[in-house]
Protein backbone atom coordinates (compact mmCIF):
# COMPACT_ATOMS: atom_id res chain seq x y z
CA UNK A 1 0.00 0.00 0.00
CA UNK A 2 1.30 3.43 -0.89
CA UNK A 3 2.44 5.60 2.01
CA UNK A 4 0.28 8.33 0.47
CA UNK A 5 -2.95 6.38 0.93
CA UNK A 6 -5.19 8.45 3.21
CA UNK A 7 -2.32 10.93 3.71
CA UNK A 8 -3.17 14.60 4.26
CA UNK A 9 -2.54 17.21 1.57
CA UNK A 10 -3.24 20.90 1.03
CA UNK A 11 -4.51 22.31 -2.26
CA UNK A 12 -3.23 25.83 -2.97
CA UNK A 13 -2.38 28.06 -5.89
CA UNK A 14 0.18 30.73 -6.68
CA UNK A 15 -1.67 33.27 -8.87
CA UNK A 16 -3.39 30.39 -10.64
CA UNK A 17 -0.47 27.95 -10.72
CA UNK A 18 -2.21 24.89 -9.24
CA UNK A 19 -0.19 23.47 -6.34
CA UNK A 20 -0.62 20.43 -4.09
CA UNK A 21 1.47 20.25 -0.88
CA UNK A 22 2.31 16.98 0.87
CA UNK A 23 4.28 17.05 4.12
CA UNK A 24 6.39 13.90 4.57
CA UNK A 25 8.89 15.39 7.00
CA UNK A 26 7.87 12.84 9.63
CA UNK A 27 8.25 9.93 7.23
CA UNK A 28 10.96 8.19 5.28
CA UNK A 29 8.53 7.64 2.43
CA UNK A 30 9.24 9.07 -1.01
CA UNK A 31 6.88 9.82 -3.86
CA UNK A 32 7.36 7.88 -7.09
CA UNK A 33 6.61 9.26 -10.57
CA UNK A 34 3.70 6.79 -10.77
CA UNK A 35 2.22 8.13 -7.53
CA UNK A 36 2.66 11.72 -8.73
CA UNK A 37 0.77 10.91 -11.94
CA UNK A 38 -1.97 9.13 -9.98
CA UNK A 39 -2.51 12.21 -7.81
CA UNK A 40 -2.74 14.40 -10.92
CA UNK A 41 -5.40 12.19 -12.52
CA UNK A 42 -9.00 13.45 -12.83
CA UNK A 43 -9.99 11.18 -9.94
CA UNK A 44 -7.27 12.66 -7.75
CA UNK A 45 -6.26 16.25 -7.08
CA UNK A 46 -5.19 17.70 -10.45
CA UNK A 47 -2.26 20.08 -10.17
CA UNK A 48 0.51 21.81 -12.10
CA UNK A 49 3.16 21.06 -9.46
CA UNK A 50 3.26 18.72 -6.47
CA UNK A 51 5.47 20.02 -3.65
CA UNK A 52 6.67 17.18 -1.39
CA UNK A 53 8.33 18.21 1.87
CA UNK A 54 10.84 15.63 3.06
CA UNK A 55 13.09 15.63 6.16
CA UNK A 56 15.77 18.33 5.99
CA UNK A 57 19.21 17.20 4.90
CA UNK A 58 21.05 20.42 5.77
CA UNK A 59 21.19 22.07 9.18
CA UNK A 60 19.17 25.27 9.32
CA UNK A 61 16.71 24.28 6.59
CA UNK A 62 13.06 23.40 7.11
CA UNK A 63 12.81 20.63 4.54
CA UNK A 64 14.20 19.11 1.39
CA UNK A 65 11.55 19.73 -1.25
CA UNK A 66 10.99 17.47 -4.24
CA UNK A 67 8.89 19.04 -6.98
CA UNK A 68 6.86 17.00 -9.47
CA UNK A 69 5.15 18.11 -12.64
CA UNK A 70 1.79 16.53 -13.39
CA UNK A 71 3.38 14.11 -15.89
CA UNK A 72 5.45 12.61 -13.07
CA UNK A 73 8.72 14.28 -14.08
CA UNK A 74 10.69 16.24 -11.49
CA UNK A 75 11.42 19.96 -11.57
CA UNK A 76 14.28 21.60 -9.75
CA UNK A 77 12.46 24.85 -9.03
CA UNK A 78 8.93 26.23 -8.72
CA UNK A 79 8.65 29.78 -7.44
CA UNK A 80 4.86 29.82 -7.14
CA UNK A 81 4.96 26.53 -5.26
CA UNK A 82 7.62 27.85 -2.90
CA UNK A 83 5.40 30.78 -1.94
CA UNK A 84 2.64 28.28 -1.12
CA UNK A 85 5.06 26.25 1.00
CA UNK A 86 6.17 29.42 2.80
CA UNK A 87 2.61 30.52 3.56
CA UNK A 88 1.72 27.07 4.92
CA UNK A 89 4.79 27.01 7.16
CA UNK A 90 4.32 30.55 8.45
CA UNK A 91 0.65 29.93 9.26
CA UNK A 92 1.53 26.87 11.35
CA UNK A 93 4.48 28.41 13.20
CA UNK A 94 5.76 31.73 14.47
CA UNK A 95 8.29 31.97 11.64
CA UNK A 96 8.38 34.83 9.16
CA UNK A 97 11.38 33.54 7.17
CA UNK A 98 12.68 30.09 6.27
CA UNK A 99 15.23 28.26 4.13
CA UNK A 100 14.50 25.18 2.03
CA UNK A 101 16.71 22.83 0.05
CA UNK A 102 15.70 21.97 -3.52
CA UNK A 103 17.42 20.39 -6.50
CA UNK A 104 18.09 23.96 -7.65
CA UNK A 105 19.90 24.72 -4.38
CA UNK A 106 18.92 26.60 -1.25
CA UNK A 107 15.88 28.87 -1.51
CA UNK A 108 15.10 31.48 1.13
CA UNK A 109 11.52 32.67 1.65
CA UNK A 110 10.02 35.40 3.82
CA UNK A 111 6.86 37.37 4.34
CA UNK A 112 6.52 40.04 1.68
CA UNK A 113 6.28 43.81 2.04
CA UNK A 114 2.55 43.71 2.84
CA UNK A 115 -0.11 41.31 4.12
CA UNK A 116 -0.71 38.32 1.88
CA UNK A 117 2.54 38.64 -0.06
CA UNK A 118 5.49 36.24 0.08
CA UNK A 119 8.98 36.62 -1.36
CA UNK A 120 11.22 33.86 -2.66
CA UNK A 121 14.92 34.34 -3.35
CA UNK A 122 15.30 32.23 -6.49
CA UNK A 123 19.08 32.61 -6.52
CA UNK A 124 21.23 33.74 -9.46
CA UNK A 125 20.31 32.99 -13.07
CA UNK A 126 22.63 31.02 -15.33
CA UNK A 127 23.38 31.87 -18.95
CA UNK A 128 26.02 29.39 -20.09
CA UNK A 129 24.81 27.03 -22.82
CA UNK A 130 25.93 24.00 -20.80
CA UNK A 131 24.19 25.31 -17.66
CA UNK A 132 20.78 25.87 -19.26
CA UNK A 133 21.42 23.26 -20.85
CA UNK A 134 21.48 23.43 -24.66
CA UNK A 135 22.48 20.62 -26.99
CA UNK A 136 24.99 22.79 -28.85
CA UNK A 137 27.19 25.78 -28.11
CA UNK A 138 25.83 29.32 -28.23
CA UNK A 139 28.27 31.91 -26.96
CA UNK A 140 25.55 34.54 -26.60
CA UNK A 141 22.35 33.19 -25.05
CA UNK A 142 20.59 36.54 -25.00
CA UNK A 143 19.08 35.41 -28.32
CA UNK A 144 19.76 32.08 -30.03
CA UNK A 145 19.07 30.71 -33.49
CA UNK A 146 15.81 28.80 -33.13
CA UNK A 147 12.57 29.21 -35.00
CA UNK A 148 9.30 27.47 -35.70
CA UNK A 149 7.30 27.84 -38.89
CA UNK A 150 8.41 28.57 -42.48
CA UNK A 151 12.08 29.46 -42.76
CA UNK A 152 11.31 32.68 -44.62
CA UNK A 153 8.40 33.66 -42.36
CA UNK A 154 8.85 32.02 -38.94
CA UNK A 155 5.99 32.17 -36.46
CA UNK A 156 8.36 32.41 -33.49
CA UNK A 157 12.11 32.93 -33.57
CA UNK A 158 15.35 33.90 -31.78
CA UNK A 159 14.40 33.30 -28.13
CA UNK A 160 16.41 34.32 -25.11
CA UNK A 161 17.44 31.33 -22.99
CA UNK A 162 18.05 31.33 -19.24
CA UNK A 163 18.26 28.80 -16.42
CA UNK A 164 16.49 29.59 -13.16
CA UNK A 165 17.25 26.10 -11.88
CA UNK A 166 15.21 24.89 -14.85
CA UNK A 167 15.57 25.75 -18.57
CA UNK A 168 13.58 28.62 -20.08
CA UNK A 169 13.17 29.94 -23.63
CA UNK A 170 11.56 33.36 -23.98
CA UNK A 171 10.16 34.45 -27.35
CA UNK A 172 9.64 38.22 -27.70
CA UNK A 173 6.34 39.09 -29.38
CA UNK A 174 4.07 42.11 -29.86
CA UNK A 175 0.97 40.34 -28.50
CA UNK A 176 1.14 37.22 -26.31
CA UNK A 177 -2.49 36.43 -27.11
CA UNK A 178 -1.92 36.25 -30.85
CA UNK A 179 -0.25 32.83 -30.83
CA UNK A 180 -1.59 29.30 -30.37
CA UNK A 181 0.72 28.41 -27.50
CA UNK A 182 -1.09 25.10 -26.91
CA UNK A 183 -0.01 24.10 -30.42
CA UNK A 184 3.54 25.44 -30.47
CA UNK A 185 4.40 24.83 -26.80
CA UNK A 186 4.82 21.04 -26.98
CA UNK A 187 6.92 21.27 -30.15
CA UNK A 188 9.28 23.80 -28.62
CA UNK A 189 9.39 22.16 -25.18
CA UNK A 190 10.66 18.97 -26.82
CA UNK A 191 12.90 20.58 -29.45
CA UNK A 192 16.25 18.74 -29.78
CA UNK A 193 18.13 21.90 -28.77
CA UNK A 194 16.79 21.35 -25.22
CA UNK A 195 18.14 18.00 -23.93
CA UNK A 196 16.16 18.39 -20.68
CA UNK A 197 13.17 19.98 -22.41
CA UNK A 198 12.31 23.62 -21.65
CA UNK A 199 9.66 25.99 -20.39
CA UNK A 200 8.40 28.07 -23.31
CA UNK A 201 7.32 31.67 -22.71
CA UNK A 202 5.83 34.35 -24.93
CA UNK A 203 6.80 37.80 -23.62
CA UNK A 204 5.47 41.23 -24.53
CA UNK A 205 7.26 44.37 -23.34
CA UNK A 206 4.67 46.89 -22.14
CA UNK A 207 7.27 49.36 -20.89
CA UNK A 208 10.54 49.21 -18.95
CA UNK A 209 8.67 48.45 -15.73
CA UNK A 210 6.06 46.02 -17.04
CA UNK A 211 6.06 42.79 -19.09
CA UNK A 212 3.17 40.48 -20.00
CA UNK A 213 3.81 36.75 -20.46
CA UNK A 214 2.16 33.43 -21.21
CA UNK A 215 3.94 30.13 -20.54
CA UNK A 216 3.84 26.53 -21.68
CA UNK A 217 5.34 24.78 -18.67
CA UNK A 218 7.66 21.84 -19.10
CA UNK A 219 5.88 18.69 -17.92
CA UNK A 220 2.67 20.54 -17.07
CA UNK A 221 1.45 22.31 -20.21
CA UNK A 222 -0.43 25.60 -20.43
CA UNK A 223 -0.42 27.28 -17.05
CA UNK A 224 -1.98 30.39 -15.59
CA UNK A 225 1.33 31.21 -13.96
CA UNK A 226 4.94 30.07 -13.85
CA UNK A 227 7.09 31.89 -11.31
CA UNK A 228 10.45 30.78 -12.64
CA UNK A 229 9.36 31.85 -16.15
CA UNK A 230 8.53 35.31 -14.79
CA UNK A 231 12.01 35.47 -13.25
CA UNK A 232 13.69 34.23 -16.43
CA UNK A 233 11.77 36.76 -18.53
CA UNK A 234 12.69 39.67 -16.27
CA UNK A 235 16.36 38.70 -16.36
CA UNK A 236 16.36 38.20 -20.14
CA UNK A 237 14.71 41.60 -20.64
CA UNK A 238 17.39 43.31 -18.55
CA UNK A 239 20.15 41.54 -20.51
CA UNK A 240 18.61 42.92 -23.72
CA UNK A 241 18.25 46.38 -22.11
CA UNK A 242 14.50 46.27 -22.58
CA UNK A 243 13.50 46.51 -18.91
CA UNK A 244 14.64 47.74 -15.51
CA UNK A 245 15.89 45.46 -12.76
CA UNK A 246 12.61 45.80 -10.83
CA UNK A 247 9.67 44.91 -13.03
CA UNK A 248 6.03 43.87 -12.82
CA UNK A 249 5.18 40.67 -14.68
CA UNK A 250 1.55 40.12 -15.72
CA UNK A 251 0.51 36.49 -16.15
CA UNK A 252 -2.94 35.05 -16.96
CA UNK A 253 -3.40 34.24 -13.26
CA UNK A 254 -2.20 37.51 -11.74
CA UNK A 255 0.81 39.71 -11.04
CA UNK A 256 4.34 39.09 -9.78
CA UNK A 257 6.99 41.60 -8.76
CA UNK A 258 10.47 40.54 -9.88
CA UNK A 259 13.77 42.12 -8.86
CA UNK A 260 17.11 41.07 -10.30
CA UNK A 261 19.27 42.37 -7.49
CA UNK A 262 22.47 43.92 -8.72
CA UNK A 263 24.56 43.53 -5.57
CA UNK A 264 24.50 39.72 -5.51
CA UNK A 265 22.86 38.70 -8.84
CA UNK A 266 19.92 37.03 -7.03
CA UNK A 267 16.39 37.12 -8.42
CA UNK A 268 13.61 37.92 -5.94
CA UNK A 269 10.00 37.05 -6.71
CA UNK A 270 7.09 38.48 -4.70
CA UNK A 271 3.43 37.51 -5.01
CA UNK A 272 0.42 35.95 -3.34
CA UNK A 273 -0.22 32.35 -2.27
CA UNK A 274 -3.82 31.20 -1.97
CA UNK A 275 -5.08 28.36 0.23
CA UNK A 276 -8.01 26.43 -1.26
CA UNK A 277 -8.73 23.37 0.88
CA UNK A 278 -7.31 20.38 2.76
CA UNK A 279 -8.03 16.72 2.21
CA UNK A 280 -6.73 13.16 2.29
CA UNK A 281 -5.76 11.07 -0.70
CA UNK A 282 -8.19 8.32 -1.64
CA UNK A 283 -6.30 5.00 -1.27
CA UNK A 284 -7.96 3.82 -4.49
CA UNK A 285 -5.77 6.30 -6.40
CA UNK A 286 -2.74 4.11 -5.72
CA UNK A 287 -4.33 0.68 -6.21
CA UNK A 288 -2.44 0.09 -9.47
CA UNK A 289 0.80 1.77 -8.45
CA UNK A 290 3.64 -0.69 -8.11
Amino acid sequence: MSALADHAYAKMNGIGNEIVLVDLRDSRAAVSPQEARAIASPAGVPYDQLMVLQPPRLAGTEAFIRIYNNDGSEAAACGNGMRCVARRLFEHSDKTAASFETRAGLLNCWRGPSEGLYTVDMGPPKFGWKDIPLAEEFRDTRMIELQIGPIDAPVLHTPSVVSMGNPHAIFWVDDVGAYDLARFGPLLENHPIFPERANITLAQIVDRDHITIRTWERGAGLTKACGSAACATAVAAVRLRRANRIVQISLPGGELAIEWRERDDHVLMTGTATFEYEGRFDPALFANVA
